[in-house]
């Protein structure tokens, strides 16, 4: 808490060991400022990120409870900052172990004293509560009140709203509710029955500046809330950022500890206590500092350890190398030898390849030479062959001409062909005519014949239509109908519901037969063992039991058989260990489905569990383990030691159950561990025996005891025992029938068999009712019948005389078409006609066959001389073919003798090709070392045979032969097989042994560099953890050194001892402040803990720990809320004394003090100001007066008044 330096002589020493210290620390703050100014060129980069960390130092308290983070417009997503007010970067480890320690400037920081804040006028210090307004908050409606610079103390009954101002100061500057302990929603703040409200705090300025308006708005319908700052509209982040900077610390439980809080102080472990106490008072640098300890140290610790692992792991590599050394020896001989081989078949097939090329020059030699004279012999050849292949074409060309001839010929012999065939069609359509034209005189008579007979039927159908029937009248027998129906409705209608009757009756009856014989089924599977152990596990787990019934039915889903639970496939024939079997069984093992492959486990699961094949949500327990040595613990005591000591056998012994499922019982229940003996057990025997086991201590059954038998961790690990009663079994052995469910099951059957003779009686009844009344019925449908056989005469009538008229229209129209058909005399003419048009056609086609006959004759004579073209000059071709091959005979030989010499040519070519494919590959396939050894003998050769090649050439000495590898094949298969037999003869090494060491050789270069690089970054955190514990430890002994002096001194005037301690810790995070108090001479000092002390003696500490704060406090104000409850009237009277003396000084800061109650006649200061909460049904519409302060001065005047008048 920010405070005015104090002018009392108490404090002169005080004051100057901080004037000497702010000296200090502006003089660091100096030496920073320069030391940056001259680092921003080369580190501008790293400014920024420094100002980023300041930022973050202040985002994300949400984690802690200190920043409301409801809303879209205030909600922080932030992570909490890391950051110290320097923006020191965290030495980090990579996945090496080694670090990366910041930069000198990223060190601690230095050690500085808070600076004072001036105090206004108004005797306000920068950030302190100047004015509080609220609207539709909690309890209240609207108020408004303006808080002292110094103590203000909050009284009134209970539940008049005094806890609601402390939650109105952390709602209103931007906490979240979780920080009161109360709702976790802010819209649950809102006055029940009201819309909205607001929260308004105003806070003082600095010196010569306006104050800091802070309003958030709240409405009852919404989690989020607004914020406004001086009027204008804010988000969370900006009030989060206003309140750091201005270092409201509403989320310390040192500075603001709220009613439902209190509690939580006292359980504060005492390293949060040292963390919420640097953060409350002392150096502002202290949180940085621990924080720098915390990491700088846990970073250590990883270095070293890495460091400690890696030099074991460094002198395990070198011993493994050295103990090698003699076998990379012998394996570097035999890799010598086999780099021989490997560098021998590279060379062989590329000496086969050089060889082979050499026969290859040769034969192409001899095949060009054939090839020449083969050339020159078809040249002089070439004439009489060009002659030939013209003749040829010529021939060809006249064979194409005589054969279109022919086919023009043959395509006009099919033309006349079509002609010929058309004239004939036109003959026989002449005759027909013709003959038509004879056969008319017969068709005419035909038609009178016709139209007479017509004439005739019309008259017969007239006839037929004039003949009258008597008929009855429809309307007649319609009304006759419907009065029958009406006599008859009555008797149908007592029918029916005979019937109707009868049908409920007959159903009645099936349902009552079928219950029944679901009642003897039911009865029946009672005496079914299987049937009744899975009802019971219905009756238990409908989940499980329906899950059976699925795996069941669906078998085929599965690869191996999935066990059903143990409370179905498990059985204990001797029921005399049914109860302690049972007892080896959960309820979730007894329900557990059991796999043996993880197919099976995935399919059981993915129906039951996750696709719902039972038709709803279920859970059932599933298992499965593959088979493996390690998860199989052998029994602890052989069979002969397990009667020794009384036992009788395993629990395994006594189960029966499917073999797969033996693995469950014994992984997952060891079943085959748990030995089962009577009351003469020896139990302290049995514990030395099981405990003996190289498998761990195992548990047993003596009688009816359960011993679970373990080792304790700690001294000499001796056994101990821890027994429970086994209780009756219940599932193993719940297989009788149960009598009451028979009895049900009976008076079921008698109850359906009762129902059922009723029925039968009802039934019978209604079958002889039903028998009058269809009796009855009969005479109605005889009339009916009647009705309906006259109402049929008058229809076939009418169908009658209707089909007499259609014939009678069908008559009279044929006879129409006859007597309008065309006379005899007109059709004649007609026929001639058609007779001479056909005659004119006949005379077009002959023109058109003369012209097509002419035509074929000139054809023919050209088809016959190209014949005799193509036969002259075939002939000429022969003969000429017959005189070129006489004369290609020679050429012929030598064609022959070029064929086979480009046969061999072939044949060694392609020999070649494959030496040379073969040379290519061992080339590319052979190893780099060898690569390097073949160019290099390659070279030399090359080299030796230019140079050999140039010496014949000038006629000079040949160089010498010497180092060049001139070795033929048959040289180089010989040496390769000596090398093969050299290298049989040696023994086998582990061939990986030589690239195992060479690897680890350079594993241990690595890993020194690796160690010596993390032993100078050791040496670097060291560093740095000196410094930062060099400017922490003293800051933080210092406070708590005045803190503590305060604490004891306020302890010992209420006649009690407190003491504040600093414990220490290699792990700077385990650093505790441990506050130590007696309340009773007979007792020692003792830490307080929430279980410990009483709830006034917690409540009385707290309250003295947070005075003793106080002045070291660097928060604007601080609040505490009802923090007396529990205190006798000594330690209440004494605290109050100690807070007014202490929150009174002129240095102190703004607090809060918020309290139910108070004793008579307590100290007052002239600085504290008292707030008192007044409330009730009804309060003055105006305001002020209801002001206590004014009430009270008008009754002290009046009081004086008095006094004068009556003086």
């Amino acid at each position: 808490m920010a405070r005015q330096p104090s002018a009392s002589s108490d404090n002169v020493n005080a004051r100057d060991t901080r004037a000497a210290m702010k000296v200090k620390a502006e003089k660091a703050v100096k030496a920073e400022k320069v030391s940056k100014v001259k680092a921003e060129d080369a580190k501008q980069n790293k400014g920024k990120r420094r100002v980023r960390d300041e930022e973050e130092d202040h985002k994300g308290r949400d984690e802690n409870g200190e920043v409301d983070a409801e809303g879209d417009e205030d909600a922080l997503d932030e992570e909490g900052g890391s950051g110290s007010p320097k923006g020191r970067k965290r030495t980090r480890l990579n996945t090496n172990g080694d670090s990366h320690p910041a930069d000198d400037d990223d060190d601690a920081p230095e050690h500085k004293h808070v600076a004072t804040l001036p105090r206004d006028t108004d005797g306000f210090i920068p950030s302190s509560i100047v004015r509080i307004q609220l609207q539709n908050f909690v309890t209240y409606d609207w108020v408004e009140f303006r808080p002292g610079p110094y103590l203000n103390m909050i009284i009134g009954p209970n539940g008049t709203g005094k806890s609601s101002i402390a939650c109105a100061i952390c709602l209103g500057l931007g906490w979240s509710p979780q920080i009161l302990g109360r709702a976790s929603e802010i819209n649950s703040f809102v006055k029940q029955g009201k819309t909205s409200g607001h929260i308004e705090i105003e806070l003082k300025g600095p010196k010569g500046k306006p104050n800091l308006v802070i309003r958030r708005n709240l409405t009852s319908t919404s989690k989020t809330s607004t914020f406004t700052l001086n009027g204008v509209s804010a988000i969370g982040r900006e009030i989060s950022s206003q309140m750091a900077a201005l270092n409201v610390q509403i989320g310390n439980l040192c500075t603001f500890l709220p009613q439902d809080k209190v509690s939580e102080f006292a359980a504060m472990s005492p390293q949060d206590l040292l963390k919420e106490t640097q953060r409350a008072a002392g150096d502002q640098n202290l949180t940085a500092w621990h924080k720098t300890l915390i990491e700088a140290g846990a970073d250590q610790k990883k270095i070293n350890d890495l460091i400690k692992s890696e030099m074991d792991q460094l002198q395990q590599m070198r011993e493994r190398n050295e103990a090698i050394e003699r076998d990379v020896q012998r394996c570097l001989e035999r890799q010598k030898i086999e780099q021989e081989i490997a560098l021998l078949e590279v060379l062989v097939p590329v000496q086969r390849y050089r060889e082979a090329r050499e026969r290859y020059q040769t034969v192409k030699a001899e095949q060009r030479r054939c090839h020449n004279k083969v050339v020159a012999l078809k040249d002089k050849n070439a004439p009489a062959h060009d002659l030939l292949k013209r003749l040829a074409v010529q021939h060809k060309k006249l064979e194409k001409d005589r054969e279109d001839s022919k086919r023009s010929t043959q395509s006009k012999f099919k033309k006349i062909n079509e002609r010929w065939n058309e004239d004939e069609r036109l003959e026989n359509a002449a005759e027909d005519l013709q003959l038509k034209l004879e056969t008319l005189d017969n068709e005419e008579k035909d038609r009178s014949k016709k139209i007479k007979n017509a004439q005739a039927n019309i008259d017969s159908i007239r006839k037929e239509l004039a003949k009258e029937v008597k008929l009855e009248n429809q309307d007649d027998l319609t009304r006759e109908m419907n009065e029958l129906r009406q006599e008859r409705q009555s008797v149908i209608g007592r029918k029916r519901e005979f019937e109707a009757e009868m049908t409920t009756n007959l159903d009645q009856e099936y349902q009552s037969k079928s219950r029944s014989q679901q009642s003897q089924d039911e009865l029946k599977k009672l005496d079914n063992v299987e049937v009744r152990k899975l009802q019971m596990l219905s009756q238990w787990d409908r989940d499980t039991a329906d899950a059976v019934v699925w795996y069941r039915n669906n078998k085929d889903k599965f690869r191996m058989e999935v066990f059903e639970p143990p409370y179905l496939s498990v059985n204990v024939p001797d029921h005399a260990f049914a109860s302690a079997v049972e007892m080896a069984f959960s309820g979730n093992n007894m329900k557990t489905f059991v796999a043996q492959c993880q197919e099976d486990y995935d399919t059981l699961n993915r129906n039951i569990n996750d696709n719902q094949v039972l038709g709803r949500k279920v859970w059932v327990t599933t298992w499965y383990r593959a088979r493996m040595d390690r998860l199989f613990v052998p029994p602890p005591m052989e069979r002969d030691e397990l009667a020794r000591h009384g036992f009788s056998g395993y629990l395994l012994d006594y189960v029966t159950c499917p073999q797969g499922l033996e693995w469950f019982l014994q992984v997952e229940l060891n079943l085959h561990r748990i030995a089962v003996g009577g009351h003469n057990v020896d139990v302290n025997r049995a514990m030395d025996a099981v405990c003996r086991s190289r498998t761990g201590p195992a548990n047993f059954i003596a009688g009816t005891s359960y011993n679970i038998v373990t080792r304790s961790r700690y001294g000499k690990k001796l056994a101990q025992n821890m027994t429970r009663d086994i209780g009756k079994a219940k599932s193993f052995i719940a297989t009788s029938v149960d009598p009451e469910v028979k009895k049900r099951i009976d008076g079921e059957i008698a109850e359906h068999k009762q129902h059922l003779d009723m029925l039968k009686e009802a039934i019978d009844k209604l079958r002889q009712q039903l028998s009058a009344v269809e009796v009855e019925d009969s005479k109605f449908q005889r009339r009916a019948n009647d009705i309906n056989a006259r109402r049929d005469a008058i229809q076939h009538e009418v169908q009658r005389r209707t089909t007499l008229t259609t014939k009678q229209k069908r008559a009279e129209a044929e006879l129409k078409t006859l007597l309008n058909k065309p006379s005899a005399e007109q059709e004649r003419a007609e026929i001639k006609k058609g007779i001479y048009k056909i005659s004119k056609q006949r005379v077009a086609i002959v023109k058109e066959y003369k012209e097509y006959a002419k035509s074929i004759i000139e054809e023919q004579s050209r088809a016959t001389r190209l014949g005799l073209e193509f036969l002259q000059v075939g002939a000429n071709h022969a003969a000429l073919r017959e005189l070129c091959n006489r004369k290609d005979e020679r050429y012929n030989i030598a064609l022959a003798e070029f064929n086979k010499a480009d046969e061999a040519f072939k044949e060694i070519k392609a020999e070649s090709k494959q030496l040379l494919l073969e040379s290519r590959t061992a080339i590319d396939n052979c190893e780099p070392d060898i690569n390097t050894l073949y160019e290099d003998i390659q070279s030399a050769r090359f080299q030796y045979e230019k140079e050999l090649e140039d010496a014949e050439a000038a006629g000079k000495t040949p160089p010498s032969d010497e180092g060049i590898d001139l070795r033929s094949t048959e040289e180089l298969e010989a040496e390769f097989d000596a090398q093969k037999a050299q290298l049989e003869i040696m023994l086998n090494t582990n061939p990986g042994v030589i690239e195992e060491y060479e690897k680890r050789k350079r594993d241990i270069e690595a890993l020194e560099r690796t160690v010596q690089q993390k032993q100078t970054n050791a040496q670097r955190v060291e560093q740095k953890i000196k410094k930062a514990r060099d400017s922490w430890e003293p800051a933080l002994e210092q406070l708590v050194a005045k803190i503590g002096e305060k604490f004891s001194a306020a302890f010992d005037r209420i006649g009690c001892a407190g003491e504040i301690r600093i414990g220490q810790h290699e792990d700077y995070d385990k650093w505790t402040i441990d506050i130590l108090v007696k309340f009773r001479d007979d007792e020692k000092l003792q830490l307080l803990t929430s279980q410990r002390q009483s709830g006034g003696e917690r409540s009385l500490t707290t309250i003295l720990y947070l005075m003793s704060l106080t002045e070291q406090a660097r928060a604007p104000f601080s609040l505490v809320d009802e923090i007396n409850q529990g205190m006798d009237q000594r330690a209440e009277r004494a605290v109050h004394n100690n807070m007014v003396e202490t929150t009174c000084k002129e240095e102190s800061g703004q607090y809060f003090l918020i309290t139910p109650k108070l004793l008579a006649d307590l100290q007052y200061h002239k600085r504290m100001k008292v707030l008192c909460v007044n409330n009730g049904e009804w309060l003055p519409e105006e305001r002020g007066l209801g002001n206590m302060m004014n009430m009270i001065e008008g009754y002290v005047d009046r009081q004086k008044h008095r006094a004068t008048n009556s003086a």
